[in-house]
C-alpha cells in the first residue's frame, strides 16, 4: 500500500460507501475505529498519516432517536380476535401470543417459563434467569391464566420436563427455544392478516398500552422489569397524556 498516494477525501469515501452497507450507525463506527487503528499503526512505522485521521469521524448516533414500533389499537384488536382457533397447536399459540401481549415477556422468557412458576391460587406468575438477572413476581391476567390452563389441559403433550410450553412433535423432551416462540408469534401476525414480523413488537405494545391507560412511566419499568429507568425513557415519547402539556403552541396557530 502507497500510503503516501492515499488523500483525505479517499478515506472520506471509502468510510461513506462503508457506512451504506450497515443498518446502525454504531455498527459503521466499527469501520472508523479499524482505520483509525491502522493509521496508528502506520504512525508507528513512521508513515505521516495525521490527515488521514482527521478525516475519520465517528457517525451520529443518538440515543433514544427513534420511536418504539408498537400494533396499533385496531391491529391489536385483531390480533386477539384471531385467537381461539382450532387445529395443531392453535391453543399453545393463543397462550404464548397473551404471554407476550398480556405480559409483556420476552422470547427466552416465555420458552424458560416453567410450571412451578405459576401459582394458580395467588393468581401470580414468577420469572425467573431474566435478562436482569432477577427474580420477578408478576399478576397473572385472567384471560392469560385461561389461555395456559386450556392448552395445558387439552393440548400439551406429556413430557418428563417441566416446561409450560414443550415441543408437538419429536424430540418432544427437546426443550423449545425462543425462535419456536418468535416464529409462533409470526405465525399468529400472519393469521390476524397483520404484516408484522418481531415478536418483540407485543412488548412495546404493552407498554403502549399501559400509557395509554394513566401508567407512569416508573410503572411501565416495573411492569416491563428494567433494572434503569433510562430503557423506559424511549417509552416517553408515546405518552401523548404528558406531552400535551408540556407541548409548545404551533407558530401562527390559534390561541
Amino acid at each position: 500500500i502507497d500510503i503516501a498516494a492515499i488523500k483525505p477525501a479517499h478515506v472520506r469515501q471509502f468510510d461513506a460507501r462503508q457506512a451504506k452497507r450497515f443498518r446502525k450507525p454504531a455498527s459503521a463506527g466499527i469501520v472508523v475505529a479499524s482505520l483509525r487503528g491502522y493509521f496508528r499503526w502506520r504512525t508507528t512505522l513512521g508513515d505521516e498519516v495525521h490527515a488521514l485521521v482527521g478525516a475519520l469521524a465517528y457517525p451520529a448516533n443518538w440515543q433514544l432517536a427513534s420511536l418504539p414500533r408498537a400494533l396499533r389499537p385496531e391491529e391489536v384488536e385483531r390480533l386477539v380476535a384471531s385467537l381461539g382457533q382450532l387445529g395443531p397447536s392453535m391453543r399453545r399459540a393463543d397462550a404464548i401470543v397473551r404471554c407476550a401481549l398480556d405480559l409483556g415477556l420476552r422470547s427466552g422468557e416465555v420458552a424458560r417459563l416453567s410450571l412451578d412458576d405459576i401459582d394458580w391460587r395467588a393468581g401470580t406468575i414468577t420469572l425467573r434467569g431474566t435478562k436482569g438477572r432477577r427474580e420477578d413476581v408478576l399478576p397473572l391476567p385472567v384471560a392469560t391464566g385461561q389461555a395456559i390452563a386450556a392448552y395445558l389441559r387439552h393440548e400439551r403433550p406429556a413430557t418428563r420436563h417441566r416446561r409450560v410450553f414443550a415441543r408437538h412433535i419429536a424430540p418432544r423432551e427437546e426443550l423449545i427455544g425462543p425462535d419456536t416462540v418468535r416464529k409462533t408469534i409470526r405465525q399468529a401476525y400472519a393469521r390476524a392478516g397483520l404484516l408484522h414480523t418481531r415478536s418483540h413488537l407485543l412488548r412495546h405494545t404493552m407498554a403502549s398500552r399501559l400509557l395509554a391507560g394513566g401508567a407512569s412511566l416508573k410503572e411501565v419499568a416495573d411492569v416491563l422489569r428494567h433494572r434503569s429507568l433510562n430503557t423506559t425513557l424511549i417509552y416517553a415519547k408515546l405518552d401523548s397524556r404528558s406531552l400535551i402539556e408540556v407541548a409548545l403552541p404551533w407558530p401562527g396557530s390559534a390561541p
